[in-house]
């Protein structure tokens, strides 16, 4: 078993370290602490199973950081030890394990030690084999799958809430401060009133996660409650898998391209695009433009090995998602021409000519238009 200790004394965690290693054994400490605030912090990325936590320190009370670590991981069990015993009911209210009083005593600790064995011993038996795999959607619409269920829409409570989570996934595994989520989500509000919609929101994100069985997503105070952090353990989010599978693409040949179709095929919307998050702008347009750059070496490979159906389906499909982006138009125009559909190529032309200057007021590339100018001329000819 690993346990961690908190006392704001040096000598206290020493003496009930060597107890625990030496005179019990089986147990192993993994880290001892006398700031509060740090042992907040490591306690979820520790893992301890149990954490023996003094009461009486005079930064913070015990019972809160107690409370702030059910919060936050509520797997490891407490344990309360204290020269006070007028904390003894406060301590069970928080379903603490057990109670010590100091000095410590070896004895009971013992029985602190075999109860624990025995909590930890009946949880293994009646827990699943696995947590069950989630599948995070951030393409378009914001989703989950649960690997051993149908996929499901989230409803969640409000808008505010849905943005919160979002922002929270966007930064995922990083504390993100309360002034930023309040400036983010409730600008207009006077402090006093926007705290307690900021703790409201961050409940029913943790009871929405609770409610679709959601357990390798949780929401964390951050060091001494300056933020929250969302924590992402054992999830896919498909962004992520996207941008590693187009990392691992070699260039393209007859060999792969297939891969290349999957890995387009997975951009199914942008970036949380059913939103209107600003500030999920950069990071929108980032993937968008790799996708592009996806799309285009498709687009050169099908056009050079002369796969024209192939060609025209990925710039029809660039032409939806980029609608300014002119190499496509250029692209289908030579497709066209390829196939002596006149008609298409100048139908091109003039959709790329109209949308950039109601929508940019500015002329396309002159290359595309001498390009075009010398084709109208060559056809009129023939």
């Amino acid at each position: 078993m690993k346990a961690i200790l908190v006392d704001d004394e040096q000598l206290p965690l020493q003496h009930l370290q060597m107890m625990l290693e030496q005179k019990i054994g089986a147990i192993k400490v993994i880290g001892t602490f006398t700031d509060p605030s740090k042992a907040i912090e490591m306690t979820p990325k520790l893992c301890p199973d149990v954490v023996f936590l003094d009461i009486n320190m005079p930064q913070i009370n015990g019972l809160e950081i107690g409370e702030q670590l059910q919060n936050t991981d509520p797997s490891p069990e407490i344990v309360f030890v204290t020269g006070y015993d007028k904390y003894a009911v406060d301590a069970f209210e928080l379903c603490a394990l057990d109670y010590i009083m100091k000095p410590v005593q070896l004895k009971r600790l013992e029985k602190t030690v075999n109860r624990l064995r025995e909590k930890i011993k009946i949880a293994q038996a009646t827990a699943p084999e696995t947590k069950p795999l989630v599948s995070i959607q951030c393409f378009n619409h914001l989703q989950f799958h649960l690997s051993d269920q149908e996929p499901q829409e989230i409803k969640w409570r409000t808008n505010k809430v849905r943005e919160l989570f979002a922002y929270l996934l966007h930064h995922r595994n990083k504390t993100v401060d309360k002034e930023t989520l309040l400036e983010l989500l409730w600008p207009d509000c006077d402090l006093s009133k926007a705290l307690p919609q900021l703790y409201t929101a961050v409940y029913l994100i943790r009871q929405t996660l609770k409610r679709y069985g959601i357990k390798t997503l949780s929401i964390n105070k951050g060091n001494l409650e300056a933020g929250y952090r969302l924590t992402v353990e054992s999830s896919l989010i498909d962004v992520d898998e996207w941008e590693q599978h187009l990392g691992q693409l070699a260039p393209p040949s007859h060999a792969n391209i297939a891969e290349y179709e999957q890995v387009l095929a997975m951009y199914s919307g942008d970036y949380l695009g059913a939103y209107d998050y600003l500030w999920a702008e950069y990071e929108r347009e980032r993937l968008r433009r790799l996708w592009l750059q996806l799309a285009k070496k498709m687009s050169s490979f099908y056009q050079e090995a002369g796969k024209l159906e192939e060609a025209f389906r990925v710039n029809k499909r660039i032409q939806q998602l980029h609608p300014l982006e002119e190499d496509c138009y250029f692209a289908l125009m030579q497709l066209y021409d390829a196939l002596g559909d006149h008609a298409a190529v100048e139908e091109q032309y003039h959709l790329l000519t109209s949308r950039w200057e109601q929508e940019l007021d500015s002329a396309v590339n002159p290359d595309i238009t001498k390009w075009f100018a010398a084709w109208k001329k060559g056809t009129s000819l023939t």
